[in-house]
């Protein structure tokens, strides 16, 4: 995914195409960059397993070989030029995209195998393992999102003849695809779109324990983060504030309110998760109780 990324880039600055209003190879360029963080995290995952390392070992590798199949199938499609998302235009087309429907079904079942083994391994720290468990369940919600976009979009429903459309299924909600959009990432600046939810959502697998990695770093400096304790809370406020951004921008998109102008319910809202996150952050970090001394032996999140 790392070679397909550069591949991609220069396919960017060379190939003048543009299809559905965006440079034909920034499809592939962003999957592979997304895949290219997403398999690593996952990889790593498996090497905590403390029973069913071989299945899980399989499931890793029907992963790997569902998002290989993926970008195959997207890269061939930017070479003749086509659409690999939604596209019904051509049998072969039509082909092309349902298995492009199958390899996501099956990498969403392999990551919940690997999720379900995460459940019963025995992660001596508790942070590390919730920041783990908390990880892989929010991808798999944030994977789950990806179908929405499958379905026929309201435009689409009411022009009918869904049957004999050459696009079923969009990325947008209230707009059409291929309008303006952000920079790099694409996504609509003038209506709601389903990618934020699903971009979000999957990338949890890195982040939390990404954030957990930071405090641990951070504990060697502020003492409060050397009690496993503390840590543990702050995880578990950051996978809850995690979730509720999920739940936020899935809520946003849904009403066709593009990401960079919320209303004032959305703004509400991110604010009562600010506050509820800080409030917690605050909680987690009340100093220990004189049982728990700060040099409680430390459990290190990578050995």
């Amino acid at each position: 995914m790392l070679v397909t990324s550069v591949v991609a880039a220069v396919g960017i600055l060379v190939d003048d195409r543009v299809l559905a209003g965006a440079a034909i190879w920034a499809k592939p360029f962003k999957f592979a960059v997304s895949f290219a963080l997403y398999a690593p995290a996952l990889a790593w995952m498996l090497t905590l397993l403390t029973s069913g390392r071989r299945v899980g070992w399989w499931a890793g590798t029907v992963v790997a070989l569902a998002s290989s199949v993926e970008m195959v199938i997207i890269i061939g499609q930017v070479i003749r030029g086509k659409r690999s998302h939604f596209n019904q235009a051509t049998p072969l087309d039509a082909a092309l995209y349902d298995v492009m429907g199958a390899t996501v079904v099956i990498l969403w079942a392999g990551t919940l195998v690997i999720a379900l083994l995460l459940l019963r391994a025995r992660i001596a720290d508790r942070a590390s393992a919730w920041a783990v468990r908390s990880g892989v369940a929010i991808a798999l919600v944030g994977a789950g999102l990806g179908f929405l976009m499958a379905q026929p979009s309201a435009g689409q429903r009411a022009a009918g003849g869904l049957d004999t459309a050459d696009v079923v299924g969009a990325h947008a909600v209230g707009v059409a695809d291929g309008g303006p959009s952000m920079p790099l990432t694409g996504w609509s600046t003038t209506g709601g779109d389903l990618r934020i939810p699903h971009f979000v959502g999957m990338h949890a697998l890195q982040l939390l324990p990404l954030f957990l990695l930071a405090l641990v770093l951070l504990a060697p400096r502020v003492t409060r983060l050397r009690d496993p304790r503390v840590r543990l809370r702050l995880v578990l406020v950051a996978s809850g504030a995690y979730a509720a951004v999920v739940t936020l921008v899935t809520w946003q998109a849904l009403r066709g309110q593009p990401l960079i102008r919320p209303d004032g319910a959305t703004l509400a809202a991110a604010g009562l998760i600010v506050l509820a996150t800080a409030a917690g952050a605050l909680a987690a970090l009340r100093p220990a109780t004189p049982d728990s001394s700060a040099d409680a032996p430390e459990k290190e999140l990578v050995s």
